[in-house]
């Protein structure tokens, strides 16, 4: 008996043209909303990731600023005494410049800061107790269209500036004493208020409140 071998089958494995436009429009219904969901979890991841530093840097300025607030006044030592006791010198500059009244905190460089806060420094290491003021300023620093608040302390012989707002929108920033600040009267309550804003996240209104402890 003789065998005969088998001829390969013509039917080879592979896609039509049709098979291959199908499996590419399947593909495309598939990955269009997947895309999406991942376009918006990164939106959405920004825009949490923006909030968490807004809201980052509006406790950190609270904290400084109602620090800076609670020892502000210097006293007049020269002035009669009164029933209160001693009295008063303003103690609150606005709009100042780093050298206003006499109190140096910074260089010509320094902005012109929105709000100045004198306080007493005593120094009892000698046989006589000797005053002399500590300064503390917040400025801005302009960054694009937005700007970074500066805080700079000027203590005892050293300085120290840090940021502690971004995105700061420099026209909405404001200085609410109940009254008027630069007075001898030395206000109670300094409140200062500002928005942020970013690409990724909503306008921010942040308040920084602070309590003077002197009186």
């Amino acid at each position: 008996m003789r065998l005969t071998p088998r001829r390969g089958g013509d039917d080879e494995a592979g896609f039509t043209l049709v098979e291959l436009l199908m499996a590419i429009v399947i593909l495309g219904v598939i990955t269009a909303p997947l895309a999406n969901l991942i376009i918006a979890g990164l939106r959405q991841s920004a825009s949490a990731s923006a909030r968490l530093q807004l809201s980052h840097d509006s406790q950190i300025s609270a904290t400084y600023f109602g620090q800076d607030v609670a020892t502000v006044g210097i006293r007049d030592y020269a002035a009669a005494h009164g029933l209160t006791g001693v009295a008063f010198k303003p103690s609150i500059q606005l709009d100042a410049a780093f050298d206003a009244g006499g109190h140096v905190c910074g260089t010509v460089a320094t902005p012109t800061a929105k709000i100045r806060l004198l306080s007493e420094r005593w120094d009892n290491s000698a046989a006589a107790p000797a005053s002399s003021v500590d300064v503390v300023a917040y400025y801005l620093v302009p960054m694009g269209p937005v700007s970074e608040l500066h805080r700079i302390k000027c203590a005892g012989g050293a300085v120290a500036d840090i940021v502690v707002a971004h995105y700061v929108d420099p026209a909405t920033l404001t200085v609410d004493c109940g009254g008027a600040c630069d007075t001898a009267a030395v206000p109670q309550r300094v409140t200062l208020t500002f928005t942020v804003t970013t690409p990724n996240a909503d306008p921010y209104e942040i308040s920084l409140n602070g309590q003077r402890r002197q009186t």
